[in-house]
């Protein structure tokens, strides 16, 4: 199953990236685990240094501000 992090300590946008997220995949019928990563030292560890971040399956496709629906509905469509 495909994982997604989203990075970020708590703040809204992180939240509301959260929110898109897992909006886009009930949208689209696709499975994947949704976690939320909030530990500093973590983010740091994907090389992130403006949150909110997006992570699928171990890689960084987003870092800072709220990505574009159109975005995460590409990101999705490629899983």
């Amino acid at each position: 199953m495909t994982q997604i992090k989203i990075l970020g300590t708590g703040c809204a946008n992180c939240k509301t990236t959260q929110k898109l997220v897992e909006e886009v995949l009930a949208a689209k019928g696709v499975q994947a685990q949704v976690d939320k990563v909030e530990d500093i030292p973590s983010i740091m560890g994907y090389g992130v240094m403006s949150t909110p971040g997006v992570v699928i399956d171990g890689k960084v496709v987003h870092a800072g501000g709220v990505p574009s629906r159109a975005q995460v509905e590409q990101w999705i469509a490629a899983i």
